[in-house]
């Protein structure tokens, strides 16, 4: 991943305190070991890491501080003095609020209620990371490629498949001309008739599913925009992608796979490009969506003899 890429990722303004630690799941399986034991201190120990110095910080983890500092700016902040001040305000955070009921941790023989609550104390975390962690400037650029596109194509295989069909109905709905791809020969042969003004997406949670990155690939070389959701910002599928959606990486767990909590997290990001482009395009919009609900009514309705 190029120096290029990496910076894409980080918006002008430092992340606020309550982003630092999904941040740091989103992007630590792409940072170095070293790095890693960095951003794992930081968000294990604020306070503590807070009260250090980046000399501390180094010793602590066994690192240099040029390794502290990079870790810092790839996180999103110039350097490691404002790391400290995120660092500070998340500790506050955490000390005035309450420590979570549950994990997610799912045993074989836990009780159904167990289950729920960990369940669903889980998704609500995968979604305030997805929404922590998302680059809002880069949702605007997709959000208006989106709503003056000639033409949509999405591409998702498996889970990702599913909200790829979410999204490109949802489109549909508001008079945009959308079409999901599962199928990645398909995806091809489509991606081949795109061009400048048309816009191609590209769900993959790992960020490295060839399925999804063929086809990207053609549209990006067609001269088509391309967007990336996934997991994984240093993923292959980012060196085709004009703009980067960066959802979260949950951890997995026997009973919980990653494509449980990879579709929550691109369900969320889907539901914001299509309400960003329904406001973008409310007068054209607004109609199409009453016109589908009035096509689909009697199909709700009770049927009378």
């Amino acid at each position: 991943m190029t120096n290029e890429v990496k910076e894409s990722f980080t918006s002008d303004a430092p992340p606020a305190p309550a982003a630092l630690a999904a941040k740091v799941r989103t992007l630590a399986p792409s940072m170095t070991r070293s790095m890693q034991r960095v951003a794992e201190a930081v968000a294990g120990d604020p306070a503590g890491c807070a009260a250090l110095t980046v000399t501390g910080l180094a010793e602590l983890t066994g690192t240099s501080e040029a390794t502290v500092v990079r870790t810092a700016r790839l996180l999103g902040y110039p350097g490691y003095r404002d790391l400290r001040l995120a660092l500070a305000g998340l500790a506050a955070q955490q000390q005035s609020g309450r420590a979570p009921a549950v994990t997610a941790d799912i045993a074989v023989d836990d009780p159904i209620a167990d289950v729920v609550a960990k369940l669903a104390y889980d998704e609500q975390q995968t979604l305030a990371d997805t929404a922590a962690g998302l680059d809002t400037v880069q949702l605007g650029a997709a959000v208006a490629a989106l709503a003056t596109a000639r033409r949509i194509d999405i591409y998702g295989i498996g889970a990702s498949g599913l909200v790829a069909q979410d999204l490109g109905q949802k489109l549909l709905r508001i008079g945009l001309i959308a079409h999901a791809h599962s199928d990645p020969h398909l995806a091809v042969t489509n991606a081949v008739q795109l061009r400048s003004g048309d816009v191609a997406i590209a769900i993959t949670h790992s960020g490295s599913t060839g399925d999804v990155i063929e086809p990207l690939r053609v549209a990006f070389d067609h001269g088509a925009t391309t967007v990336a959701i996934t997991g994984r910002p240093d993923g292959p599928v980012t060196q085709y992608a004009d703009h980067i959606l960066t959802t979260s990486t949950a951890r997995e767990s026997e009973l919980r796979p990653a494509a449980m909590s990879s579709r929550t997290s691109q369900l969320l990001v889907v539901d914001c490009l299509f309400t960003c482009v329904t406001q973008r395009t409310y007068e054209t919009a607004a109609p199409a969506l009453a016109a589908s609900y009035e096509a689909l009514a009697h199909r709700h309705s009770p049927r009378t003899r």
